[in-house]
């Protein structure tokens, strides 16, 4: 399922539960389209911040990405 689908699907489910609510399944549904979105978006986050680098007063690189980054999600 691609992001627009997801994120088109996820909007209905919201749109659906303010009008008449969910059942069971549908709820189920939108709790784990909802944790697939979030954590895609913040492994798009971790990748951006990943390729960031400072350059420092005396000249120097720091590239955060090797510094900070390849951490697990915690």
């Amino acid at each position: 399922m691609t992001v627009e689908e997801m994120t088109k699907r996820i909007n209905e489910l919201y749109h659906k539960s303010q009008a008449e609510g969910l059942t069971e399944a549908e709820k189920e549904e939108q709790k784990e389209l909802r944790q697939v979105y979030v954590a895609n978006v913040r492994a798009n986050l971790r990748g951006q911040l990943n390729n960031i680098s400072i350059v420092e007063k005396d000249g120097s690189v720091t590239d955060l990405g090797k510094k900070f980054g390849n951490k697990k999600d915690e």
